[in-house]
Formats: structure tokens, sequence, C-alpha cells
């Protein structure tokens, strides 16, 4: 353990109360959700790991700027405190709040995608993925090789390949690509960092060719944490340093807040072409809210304006990435097969090294993630043929490399006990990992129906 994981940097001041059902509850819980853990009601959770995504808990300086916010429709005096801090962290000219992540992505892709476009990224996300797909774009992933072998214990398995985007951008042309992607840290592909020196040659290529390069910065905080930790030459470099850097390599950002902003609601869209800006902030008003508070109240933008700070705090990110380890290490020596190297806000169970001979036409990530549930009542999220399965062109379901559950953590809310408790559930569930059933799809369709998607169990 690193002398900056030795100790809690905060003590609990509020707690909310939670219970455990029976196992027997729990199996029917499932059954009536439609055997999806989205639909199950959060009273019926213990550990809720389904995201990271506004599940946080605020901090006192939080709960304090709160009081000051400034309610004004235009101009308010919070949005200038937000703007304050958005500045100096990321550094971009122009800047629009927004609601969440996906607000900002839909923002920024209905003002700059066409019919036809592709967007390369070294691994789009779920509602970015749809977000480029439903404003007439083609997602394109070019993560490197190395981020599908789960056991590879590269250092940065975030980032990507950049032999492969000049191959793109020589065969479908520079026009059809409005701009180049890159997710830090890489959600899809188990919490994985990027490298700066990756990040630099990525913004080389792109610039080289005229073509815009944004970030999307949800878990900027932990991704420069990991650069502290593993890149030659940044070990004495602050978390905000680091992330200065990052950001002059860009043009523009999406972000939510509700992750690196420590926040339960709130997101960020920047960039530096005021051109695009001005396409931006009349779809904004449209779909948002005034460009000064974007569809968040003045306290939101409040909480924004400190959570940017505290979440590169080295202490808290110390804390923070220590306890995913905690969790990653103790499934490991429980005989749960993960991701590795453990990532940055979740652990990844690798369900295809769990379930070898299950086959993915029935859903072997879904399987764990409801196995869990059963056996611990901890909710995580599938990350497989669910949420990425697709058909091509000729009608062939194609189906995802990995078939992942994501256990996201929520920061600074559960303690060592929970994820003992997460760890024993784990077991369970590799225990009788013969007995899981698969599923087949009885409801829903497209490119987000892993959120409203139902269920029915095949007995194996």
């Amino acid at each position: 353990m690193r002398k900056d994981e030795a100790h809690k940097p905060y003590r609990i001041k509020v707690v909310e109360p939670i219970r455990v059902l029976s196992r027997a509850e729990r199996a029917q819980r499932l059954d009536e959700a439609g055997y999806n853990v989205f639909n199950l009601h959060a009273n019926d959770i213990y550990v809720d790991l389904l995201t990271d995504s506004g599940t946080g808990a605020m901090s006192q300086e939080q709960w304090a700027a709160m009081m000051r916010g400034d309610e004004s429709y235009a101009g308010s005096r919070s949005y200038d405190r937000f703007r304050a801090a958005v500045d100096d962290v990321f550094g971009f000219d122009f800047v629009l709040p927004t609601h969440q992540g996906r607000a900002a992505e839909n923002v920024l892709f209905s003002s700059i995608l066409k019919p036809g476009d592709v967007v390369p990224n070294n691994m789009h996300f779920d509602t970015t993925r749809a977000n480029v797909i439903a404003n007439g774009g083609e997602p394109v992933n070019l993560v490197a090789d190395v981020a599908y072998d789960p056991t590879a214990r590269h250092p940065f398995k975030g980032n990507m390949d950049p032999g492969r985007l000049e191959r793109l951008i020589e065969d479908v042309g520079k026009d059809r690509i409005p701009l180049v992607m890159m997710t830090i840290t890489n959600n899809s592909g188990g919490g994985q960092p990027v490298s700066l020196a990756n990040l630099r040659e990525i913004s080389r290529i792109a610039r080289s060719h005229g073509i815009p390069f944004f970030l999307d910065a949800c878990r900027y905080a932990e991704n420069a944490y990991f650069i502290r930790e593993r890149e030659p030459g940044y070990e004495g470099r602050t978390p905000l340093e680091i992330a200065r850097e990052i950001f002059a390599l860009a043009d523009g950002m999406t972000m939510s807040a509700k992750k690196d902003g420590l926040v339960n609601i709130g997101g960020i869209l920047a960039m530096n072409d005021p051109g695009l800006y001005e396409t931006a902030r009349e779809r904004l008003i449209l779909m948002e809210g005034f460009p000064t508070y974007g569809g968040l109240a003045g306290r939101d933008l409040e909480a924004v304006a400190v959570g940017l700070y505290e979440a590169l705090d080295v202490h808290y990110l110390a804390d923070r990435i220590g306890q995913t380890r905690f969790l990653g290490e103790g499934l490991l020596t429980a005989g749960v097969p993960i991701v590795e190297p453990i990532g940055g806000h979740a652990v990844y169970i690798d369900a295809r090294s769990l379930l070898p001979d299950f086959p993915q036409r029935e859903f072997p990530a879904l399987a764990v993630a409801n196995g869990l549930y059963v056996e611990a009542g901890v909710r995580g999220v599938e990350i497989g043929s669910v949420m990425f399965a697709h058909e091509d062109e000729a009608g062939n379901e194609v189906y995802p490399e990995l078939e992942l559950v994501r256990l996201a953590i929520p920061r600074r809310v559960y303690t060592r006990t929970h994820f003992d408790a997460v760890i024993a559930g784990g077991k369970a569930v590799a225990d009788r990992r013969d007995a899981l059933p698969g599923y087949k799809l009885v409801e829903g369709r497209g490119p987000l129906r892993h959120f409203v998607a139902r269920f029915e169990p095949i007995e194996r």
C-alpha cells in the first residue's frame, strides 16, 4: 500500500439506512424486474454498484456552497464561480453547462455531425455511441488490441491505436471525420487509463489532418492519478498539473460532472472553436436552457465548482482508487476473474472467463450480474452483448469481444464491510457458475436497450 493510501481522508457525518432482503425475496424481485437489474427498486439493493454517476457523497464544502446558489435565469453569480473553476482546470475558450454528460454529447454531436460521418474513439460508451448514431454518424472503436485481453497488465490499456486512426482517416477521408474523441478513463474497456504520450500522439495526428480533438473527460482526475502513478516523469506532478497538460492537447471536451465533478447532477461542454460554439449555444438553448445555467440550478453549478477541485486532491484519489483495488484483489483471491490491471472507478468481472462455455447469444454477463444480485443483494451492470451486440448490414448478430460485469464504486459512500459482502457474493456466483441460466430477450431494442430490456431465463 502506498503511503498516501494508508489513511482515509474523510469521516462520515450523515448516514443513510439500507436493508438486506432474503435470498428468496431477491429472486422474486429479479423475476418481477424482468431479469434486468435496471428495473429493480433501489430499496431492494444492499450494495448498489450499478454506476458511479451521480451516486457519490458530496462534501461539507459542496453543501455549504450550494447555499450560495444564485437562481437568476441569466448571468448568475453561481455561473461565474462555475466558469472560473472550469477555466482554471480545463482552459477552453468557450464553456456551456449541461444537466449531465449525455446532454453535452447530444448538443455537441447535433452541432457537428452530418449523416454518414464517422467518429473514432478509443472505446465509445453506451450514450456516446447512441448519440453518434442518433445524429447520423458511425461510431468506430480504435482502442489498442491489448484492451481486449482481460489479463494483460499493460499500464495504459485505454490507449488508442495511432496506426488504426491514420488508416481510418486515409480510408474514409478527413472530411467524413468531424472530430476524434478519446474517453478518459476508458469505461467500456475496464476503467483503464490513457497515457499522456498516447494523448499527445493522437492529438498530433488529428491536428495534422485538421480534425478537432475532443475528450470525454468524465473521469479525468482518475486518469491524471494513473499518469502520476505509472507514466515516467510524472510522479512528482500534482493531478491538477497533469490535468492541465491533458486538456492543453484537446480542442474541446464533454463531461458528466456526476463522475469526477463529485456531484449528483451536472455536465460540461467546452471548446475553442467560436463557430462551433455559436451553433452549440443555439442547440443548448433549445435542449437544455440559457447558456449560463444549461439545465442546472445555481446551487448545482456551485457544487460542481467545488467538486472539480476536490476530485483532484491526491489523498482523495489514493483512497478512491485504493477502494477499487481492495475490491478487485478480493475478487481475484476468491477465484473471480476480472479485467487487469484494476481500473479506477470500477472492477470489471470477466464473464467470458468465468463462463467459458456460455454462448454469447444467451448473455453470459447478464447471467453473472443477475447471479450477484440473487446471491448478495449487489447490483452491478452488464457491459457485454446486451449493451453492445448489434446487427450488421446483412442482418447478422455481431457480438462484442468483451463480456463484462461492471461494479462501479460510488465516491465516498461505501466501507470495506460492504466490499467484503461483494467479494463473498462474487465467490458464491463463481461456486455455482454451472447452475446459472442463460437468458433470451423478450422486450427492448436499439443501442440503449439495456436500460429498459426484459428477459426470460433459459435453463441450461
